[in-house]
């Protein structure tokens, strides 16, 4: 197999405040060039500060970073000055959350996603422009001349949304970080989203690191599900090996806890307690307080990640394979 467009070792990430909070620890995956990696777990999970570490938007006078990240060959912690500016928006690029507050309220959208293309490409205006309104018309706005001269607050949410994809793809990234893109949006909105997502990505054929606490919407645009629990990986299979025989207890629980048809009328299992405090994690397994599997080993030592074939696990007690 070809080496991994991305591959981050160990990476740790701490904020440093009043106190210190241990947002990533010892964070370690791979992603190849076409894949769709999702990053599943509740809130304060480390998802976000994953795909922000990965940008290396976080200041530095108040985070500590660990570890390795290489994107495309680059080692991206040694990236300084233009080399920064290029790697960002030209190697990776990233779809944010609430793209109302991602989008400058001054600028129309045409001149936005104009901008970007001409800080990595050197081309003349009216050519970016040509090529920003393919870019729109590409992520199926209607009507997309008349919207290119928008302001970001006269589009819906839907369409706001396809515009700050347009404006992630404009300068043609091999790495799309997707951060929980359809949160905000109606459930309509979220599927046609999501499916431009996975078209636009088979037609590229870019790697994408998709956050979601959704299982649903993981199943829809993923390849591979790393699940993450107080900033560790705890279990990275294949999306069928997940859904289907989830081998840590997080990983189940967060299955069992997600609504669908099949479980109609039936009473919903939620996860009892809830998620430690990142700047007093537990000396073991940081699910154990939660876990109705966990031994005294789980609570005083924190377990490895083993890999076995297509999956990666960190629990002293796996569930059986079903």
């Amino acid at each position: 197999m070809s080496a991994p467009l991305v591959s981050v070792k160990d990476l740790s990430v701490q904020f440093h405040g009043n106190r210190v909070a241990s947002a990533l620890n010892n964070v370690s995956f791979d992603v190849h060039a076409g894949e769709v990696l999702g990053l599943l777990g509740e809130s304060g999970s480390g998802k976000s500060v994953t795909l922000r570490t990965l940008l290396r938007l976080h200041s530095p006078r108040t985070t500590r970073i660990s570890g390795s990240m290489h994107v495309d060959g680059q080692d991206v912690l040694a990236l300084q000055g233009r080399a920064l500016d290029a790697y960002r928006g030209g190697v990776v690029s990233m779809v944010f959350q609430e793209p109302g507050l991602a989008f400058d309220p001054v600028y129309t959208i045409g001149q936005q996603i104009t901008e970007a293309i001409r800080a990595h490409e050197k081309i003349s205006e009216t050519s970016a422009r040509a090529q920003a309104l393919q870019m729109l018309e590409r992520v199926q706005i209607p009507q997309a001349r008349r919207r290119f001269d928008a302001y970001p607050h006269e589009l819906s949410g839907g369409m706001r949304q396809r515009a700050m994809i347009a404006l992630a793809l404009a300068c043609k990234p091999k790495l799309l970080l997707a951060d929980e893109p359809t949160t905000a949006l109606d459930a309509t909105v979220q599927i046609q989203i999501l499916l431009l997502l996975r078209e636009l990505q088979r037609e590229t054929g870019m790697a994408v690191i998709f956050v979601t606490h959704d299982i649903g919407a993981a199943v829809e645009v993923a390849d591979r599900i790393a699940v993450m629990y107080a900033g560790r990986i705890v279990e990275d299979n294949t999306v069928a090996g997940i859904v289907r025989s989830p081998r840590h207890p997080y990983s189940a629980g967060l299955l069992a806890s997600t609504v669908s048809a099949e479980h109609r009328g039936q009473p919903l299992i939620a996860i009892p307690g809830a998620p430690p405090n990142l700047a007093a994690l537990p000396a073991g397994c940081s699910f154990a307080p939660r876990c109705t599997h966990a031994s005294a080993r789980c609570v005083s030592e924190v377990p490895p990640v083993l890999a076995n074939g297509a999956t990666r696990l960190a629990c002293w007690h796996p569930l059986v394979p079903a």
